[in-house]
């Protein structure tokens, strides 16, 4: 009982700020961008070939990659901004057992990243299809290609939330711990894959790839542990952290 209220307490938290209406706002804003790149981008031959077939359109809308970063960034401001506006303490004080308490916040965090990563793969689904009547192409993917995009990234989004969530919990300050989710799920491999051959098989977007069907660097059931490694050692360390320094 005390562990569904904690759940319920923490994801009504995050359902009564402005913040998932941003991170929306930023998922709209994406869609639009594909919708319009559908209809005024061009191949250099002037022709749109990247749009001509099945797998040229789910690699359009695989939404996975960007979904782990978005919704990392989504779970690092929603566990940092605990500490900077305080409400960190009355969460502490309702749960004084704190593993308790940052677990609920992990799986509300979890909750939500999917949601936020689900509606994000289905308006970009959606606006390409709304974009294709102006070519000379048809929306040519099939139910099964939908549903593999639209749960791959769902499941990619909610791993993703929870790395944010450990990052957060790390630094706690706001700033700091979104700048670090940036530079270490754009910046860093980019720079591990030049520097260590085979690495990049194995970096959050390649892999994410691998979920929703446009990639096949590694296998599904590699990709799927990948990403739980992923999550789980931010989020280990950031609950290992907040078990050994003080509140505030």
């Amino acid at each position: 009982m005390m562990w569904r209220r904690l759940i319920r307490a923490e994801i009504r938290k995050l359902t009564t700020t402005r913040m998932p209406w941003g991170f929306f706002a930023v998922l709209v804003a994406i869609g639009g961008i594909n919708a319009a790149l559908v209809m005024f981008a061009t191949e250099a031959d002037g022709s749109k070939a990247f749009i001509a077939t099945a797998e040229d359109q789910q690699s359009l809308v695989a939404f996975a990659a960007n979904a782990f970063i978005i919704a990392g960034l989504f779970g690092t401001i929603a566990v940092a901004s605990e500490y900077g506006h305080g409400t960190v303490v009355p969460m502490f004080l309702a749960s004084p057992r704190r593993h308790q308490a940052m677990l609920a916040q992990f799986t509300a965090v979890f909750v939500g990243g999917g949601v936020l990563s689900a509606i994000g793969a289905g308006l970009l689904i959606a606006t390409v299809a709304a974009a294709l009547p102006t070519t000379e192409y048809g929306f040519l993917m099939s139910a099964g290609d939908v549903t593999r995009v639209v749960a791959g990234s769902t499941i990619t989004g909610a791993l993703g939330a929870v790395f944010g969530a450990g990052v957060g919990a790390m630094l706690r300050s706001t700033g700091g711990a979104a700048v670090a989710t940036i530079l270490i799920l754009v910046v860093a491999p980019p720079l591990i894959a030049q520097a260590a051959t085979g690495t990049g098989d194995w970096m959050p977007g390649t892999i994410a790839n691998v979920l929703v069907g446009v990639g096949d660097d590694v296998s599904l059931l590699a990709a799927i542990a990948a990403l739980f490694a992923w999550a789980s050692v931010p989020a280990a360390l950031g609950l290992f952290s907040v078990q050994r320094r003080d509140v505030v």
